[in-house]
């Protein structure tokens, strides 16, 4: 649920960098444009360790179940944009506990980077027993931003970057059955208009929120029927109600839980043995999602649309 640094950012520059700032509420503002290095901070797992990827783990949500499964004594693969942040938390798990971890900054709001990240992965890699797609971006500013790609940025960053690492790093994930993919999405869920999946027209930060929570959800549902026969659990989950993070300040409204509740939730989804493929959970029981989760046709039509925007199957 939460994607730190996205306002500050700490980037290794590496090529022209051009900010565009559009104050005019009806224009949509691109998120950056530019070439980035990917950074690598940390030590690699010891033969046999579990390995549990978390992204958006920087901060608030991802932040405290990175903490938790490190003192449990997994090497945990720390995501963010904030490379000191996401340096002090690998030196965190390391002091804290049994665990190990390393850092990796990339930002989701480019597809290059999020195919860098599942590139480095890769090849530093040879299990993943966990993938917890936890990064986020909320629903304030009411403005509507492009990604570098020409996406709709929170349809790319809380939905499309999912989908494309998971895709890219299933062959780990397979090969480390039983293993499991967890996707933190909300109770905040909108049905997709595949007429306007950018939301073009009637455009709200809200609405584009609960839209790619909602696909989240797809996607969960959508990976449930193409690895049965397999070990592999996909899991969706709305964590917690407005936790005390970042993003919901942000979005300048009262903190109702704690980030602790979150945590407990997605713990509970990568710990608990009673787990079907599939299944939607609000904190720690049993949930029904949006109609259209159910919908296959609906399920198709984003499987093909996510197909055609990353390039992968």
């Amino acid at each position: 649920m939460h994607l730190s640094g996205v306002v500050k950012y700490r980037f290794v520059l590496i090529g022209f960098l051009s900010l565009i700032l559009v104050a005019s509420p009806g224009l949509a503002v691109p998120y950056y444009f530019g070439n980035y290095s990917l950074e690598k901070i940390g030590a690699p797992p010891q033969p046999g360790q579990e390995v549990i990827l978390v992204t958006g783990s920087t901060g608030g949500l991802g932040r405290e179940v990175a903490r938790r499964l490190g003192s449990q004594g997994a090497h945990v693969i720390v995501h963010g944009c904030n490379s000191e942040r996401g340096n002090e938390l690998v030196e965190q798990i390391i002091a804290e506990g049994s665990g190990s971890a390393r850092f990796y900054r990339a930002d989701f709001s480019s597809l290059q980077e999020i195919r860098a990240l599942g590139e480095r992965i890769l090849a530093d890699y040879s299990r993943l027993d966990v993938l917890i797609n936890n990064a986020g971006f909320g629903s304030a500013p009411d403005q509507r931003m492009i990604s570098e790609d020409g996406h709709e940025l929170r349809f790319q960053v809380n939905y499309l970057a999912g989908f494309l690492l998971t895709k890219m790093l299933m062959p780990l994930i397979l090969d480390s059955q039983p293993s499991r993919i967890v996707n933190v999405s909300s109770a905040a869920q909108t049905a997709i208009d595949f007429d306007d999946v950018m939301i073009e027209n009637n455009f709200s930060g809200g609405r584009a929120y609960a839209q790619s929570k909602l696909a989240q959800i797809l996607f969960t549902l959508d990976l449930a029927e193409e690895l049965q026969g397999t070990e592999v659990i996909p899991v969706s989950l709305h964590p917690a109600t407005y936790m005390d993070t970042e993003m919901v300040r942000r979005a300048g409204v009262e903190p109702r839980t704690s980030v602790n509740e979150g945590a407990d939730a997605v713990m509970h989804l990568v710990r608990s043995e009673d787990i079907v493929p599939g299944q939607y959970f609000r904190g720690m029981e049993i949930g029904r999602a949006h109609d259209q989760a159910h919908d296959p046709e609906a399920r198709d039509l984003l499987r093909i649309l996510s197909e055609g925007l990353t390039g992968v199957r």
